[in-house]
C-alpha cells in the first residue's frame, strides 16, 4: 500500500501546498468581514459602522462553532488515518458534517427568536440598535452556509484538497465585495443592501462546499457515517475544542469591550458609538493579519496530526518550527503597518471627526503594540490538538482573551477609564506568549524523548 504523501513528501512543500491555500481562505473570510464595514461606513457612517461591529459577535459564534466540528473532524480524520485505522475515519468525517448542518440551523433559529436581547447584550446603544436589527435579521439566514463553508473546508483540506478550500471562500467572497458595490453604493440600500450582498455569498460558497462533501476522495463517506454516534463525536469535539474556545474567548472579549467602550466612551470626548465603530475596525483590520497566522496553523496541522500518529516525531518538529518562523515574520510586517499607518487605514472605512481619528490612531497603536508575538498562541495551540493534546489546546486558546485579557478590561478602565481597555492589550499579548513559549518548549522535549525510544526500537 502507497504511504499518504503526508509522511514522505518534504515538510516545506507540505506546508506550501496546505498553509497557503488555508491563509488565501482565511484572508477571504476576513475581507468577507471587513466588506460589509468598508461599503457601510462610507454610505452609512459612523452609526453603520457601530452596528455592524455589535453584530460581529454572531460572526464569531458562526466560526467558533465551524471550527470545533471541522478542525475537530479533520483532526480526527488525520490521526486515524495516521494510525492506520481506515474503517474509522469516514464516521469522522459524517458525523462532523451534520453537526456543522445542525448547528447552522439551530443558530439561525435562536437568532431570529432573541435578536434585540442579543444585540443589546452584545452592547448596542439606542441609536444603534434599529441599523444592527436591520442587518442581523437578514445575515443570521446565512449562518447555516457560513458554518458550512469554514467547518466544511478543514474537512475538505484534510481529503488533500485544499485548493478546494480556497475556491469555496474566495468565490462567495468576490460574489460579496461586488454585490455590496452594487447593493450599497449604487442602488443605496444600506444596511440591507450589504446584508443581502453577505448571505448570497455564503449562500454560493456553501453550496460548493455541500457539492464536494458528498464526493469525498480518501474515504467513501455514506448514509451511515453521517448519523451522529457519541464515540466519534467525543473525540471531534475534544479535538476541535481548542479552536472553539478560542473563538469563543474572543467573541467574550468582544462583547465585554463593545459594553465598556460604551459606558466609559459616554463619560469621555468621543462619546458611546465612536469608540465601538473604531474597536470594530480595529478587530477587523487585525483578522486580516490573523488570518494569515490562523492559516499557517490549519496548513501544519494535517502534517502535523498524521506524522504524530504515524510515529515520524521529526516532521512534526519541522512543521511547527516553519509555522513559527513565517508567523513571526508577517507579524512583525503587521506591527509595522499598525504603527505606522493607522490614519490611512481609518479613512478607507470612513473620512470621519478628528474624534473618530484621534481615538482609533490609539487604539492601533497601544492595543496592538505587542502584535509581533501575537503568532506564538494560535499556532501553538492548534500544534497541541493537531498532536491529540486537545487539553492543552484548550487551556492555550484560552490564556489571551479569557485568563489575562478578560480581567484586565473589568480592572484597568476603573483607574484608567477608556485608556485602560488599550493597555490591557499589549499586557495580555505579553502574558500569553510567556505560557505558550513554556508550553512548547517542554512538550518538544518530550517529543524528542519519544524520538529516542523509537529510534531505539527499531
Amino acid at each position: 500500500m502507497k504511504e499518504n504523501v503526508l509522511g514522505t513528501e518534504r515538510v516545506g512543500k507540505l506546508m506550501a501546498k496546505f498553509a497557503i491555500p488555508s491563509i488565501v481562505a482565511m484572508m477571504v473570510s476576513a475581507v468577507y468581514n471587513m466588506a460589509d464595514q468598508l461599503f457601510i461606513g462610507n454610505a452609512v457612517g459612523t452609526l453603520g459602522n457601530a452596528a455592524t461591529s455589535v453584530a460581529f459577535p454572531l460572526s464569531m459564534l458562526c466560526t467558533s462553532l465551524a471550527l470545533m466540528f471541522g478542525i475537530g473532524g479533520a483532526s480526527s480524520f488525520n490521526l486515524s488515518m495516521g494510525e492506520g485505522k481506515t474503517e474509522d475515519a469516514p464516521y469522522y468525517v459524517g458525523n462532523a458534517i451534520t453537526m456543522l448542518l445542525s448547528v447552522g440551523v439551530l443558530l439561525f433559529v435562536l437568532t431570529e427568536i432573541f435578536l434585540t436581547p442579543m444585540l443589546l447584550g452584545f452592547g448596542s446603544s439606542a441609536s444603534v440598535l434599529p441599523l444592527a436589527k436591520q442587518y442581523v435579521s437578514i445575515t443570521a439566514i446565512g449562518f447555516p452556509f457560513l458554518i458550512i463553508t469554514v467547518g466544511g473546508g478543514h474537512l475538505i483540506r484534510a481529503d488533500g484538497s485544499p485548493r478546494m478550500t480556497m475556491i469555496c471562500n474566495v468565490s462567495g467572497a468576490v460574489i460579496n465585495i461586488i454585490l455590496d458595490a452594487l447593493f450599497v453604493l449604487v442602488f443605496r440600500w444600506g444596511m440591507v443592501g450589504a446584508a443581502a450582498a453577505t448571505i448570497i455569498g455564503q449562500v454560493f460558497s456553501g453550496i460548493l462546499a455541500i457539492s464536494y462533501l458528498t464526493h469525498y476522495r480518501t474515504v467513501k463517506v455514506e448514509k451511515r457515517h453521517l448519523i451522529p454516534e457519541k464515540s466519534y463525536l467525543l473525540k471531534i469535539m475534544s479535538l476541535g475544542m481548542a479552536s472553539f474556545f478560542n473563538q469563543i474567548a474572543m467573541m467574550v472579549v468582544q462583547i465585554t469591550v463593545n459594553n465598556l467602550l460604551r459606558y466609559y466612551g459616554a463619560q469621555s470626548a468621543y462619546g458611546e458609538d465612536i469608540p465601538i465603530a473604531c474597536a470594530g475596525i480595529v478587530t477587523k483590520v487585525n483578522q486580516l493579519y490573523f488570518s494569515v497566522i490562523i492559516g499557517l496553523s490549519q496548513g501544519s496541522q494535517p502534517i502535523e496530526s498524521y506524522n504524530y500518529g504515524a510515529g515520524k516525531f521529526h516532521r512534526v518538529k519541522e512543521a511547527y518550527r516553519l509555522a513559527i518562523m513565517v508567523g513571526g515574520s508577517v507579524s512583525l510586517i503587521a506591527f509595522a503597518l499598525f504603527q505606522f499607518f493607522p490614519r490611512q487605514i481609518l479613512a478607507l472605512f470612513q473620512s470621519g471627526s478628528e474624534e473618530y481619528f484621534t481615538f482609533g490612531i490609539k487604539y492601533f497603536k497601544v492595543f496592538l503594540f505587542f502584535t509581533w508575538l501575537n503568532c506564538m498562541q494560535p499556532i501553538t495551540s492548534t500544534f497541541f490538538t493537531s498532536i491529540g493534546k486537545a487539553y492543552k489546546g484548550t487551556f492555550l486558546s484560552l490564556t489571551r482573551q479569557i485568563i489575562f485579557l478578560l480581567p484586565l478590561f473589568l480592572i484597568l478602565p476603573e483607574f484608567m477609564g477608556i485608556d485602560g481597555i488599550l493597555y490591557a492589550g499589549p499586557i495580555g499579548d505579553v502574558l500569553a506568549f510567556c505560557v505558550a513559549v513554556g508550553m512548547v518548549i517542554r512538550e518538544m522535549h518530550h517529543i524528542n524523548q519519544l524520538e529516542k525510544t523509537r529510534r531505539g526500537q527499531l
